[in-house]
């Protein structure tokens, strides 16, 4: 038997009968739990209370971080956590590399500047699938993705098809594309193709996971916020379909650390914005 304090018994029947003689913590708590419970669930259940937090301050909702921290942690919610990097491309040490023009530096000035691509893997019922994406370095948006049951130089050829369409890059923006020394990338027909589109390509040359450091953070996220944590997977469809909502929520409202907290989409935006006023004000 729990033994409790008549004097304490007491205090909680009143604030149970009376709420509003409740401390003003416990009456902001109230206010806050179903806003803390909303972001979370509209960002698929992934944020932890840092990107919560930064979310309802962009929402004009006042409040302290370590609030946020300590009520998530009365809720049980919890953000989504990075496990270990698997390495899913093999070096083909016999074919001819492009150079390594951008040297672990994954900075951009502006979008169609630099692409970086990798791809991860998918365990599922039906048997290993391949997920590929192309990411503009500039604000970490994915412009092109493709999912496949084989890594061949098709499936990593897909994905760029989609981001060359989604992007048009023109002649002129000196686009360069970045690789590690997969076989599929370094690969004749991805090679031409590049060429074709007046794209420079780039691959690492030291041959470890840092002469591709961001497209392996963008997998990681990918393999944290989707496949570890909704799995188990089924079918290629549930992936396929999971990976689209994904892209499109990364894009459009994932918060990114380096962009000042904002999505990908926003950040884009806003170098368009200011490059239009430059525009106005020249004219």
């Amino acid at each position: 038997m729990l033994r409790v304090a008549p004097s304490a018994y007491w205090r909680h029947a009143v604030r149970q009968r009376h709420p509003e003689r409740r401390s003003d913590r416990a009456k902001r708590d109230e206010r806050l739990i179903p806003e803390i419970e909303r972001i979370w669930n509209a960002n698929l259940r992934v944020y932890g209370a840092d990107k919560v937090w930064k979310q309802m301050n962009r929402e004009a909702i006042p409040v302290a971080r370590c609030t946020v921290e300590r009520l998530m942690r009365r809720l049980g919610l919890r953000g989504a956590r990075r496990g270990k990097t698997v390495r899913t491309t093999v070096a083909d040490r016999s074919a001819p590399c492009p150079l390594d023009r951008v040297n672990r530096q994954f900075t951009a000035d502006r979008p169609n500047q630099l692409w970086v691509s990798d791809f991860t893997y998918v365990s599922t019922w039906q048997g290993w699938l391949y997920v590929a994406f192309v990411i503009d370095v500039f604000a970490r948006c994915i412009v092109g993705w493709r999912v496949s049951r084989t890594m061949t130089t098709d499936f990593v050829l897909d994905a760029l098809e989609q981001a060359l369409y989604a992007r048009q890059p023109g002649d002129s923006e000196n686009l360069i594309h970045h690789s590690d020394r997969g076989s599929q990338y370094v690969s004749v027909r991805y090679t031409e193709r590049l060429g074709e589109a007046g794209i420079d390509p780039s691959v690492g040359s030291k041959g470890d996971s840092y002469d591709n450091a961001l497209a392996e953070t963008i997998n990681g996220l990918f393999k944290a916020e989707v496949i570890h944590r909704c799995g188990p997977w089924k079918s290629m469809e549930s992936v396929e379909l999971a990976t689209l909502e994904w892209v499109s929520w990364f894009n459009h409202q994932r918060l990114m650390g380096p962009l000042g907290y904002i999505p990908p989409a926003e950040a884009e935006a806003n170098y368009y914005r200011q490059l239009d006023s430059q525009a106005a004000i020249v004219a």
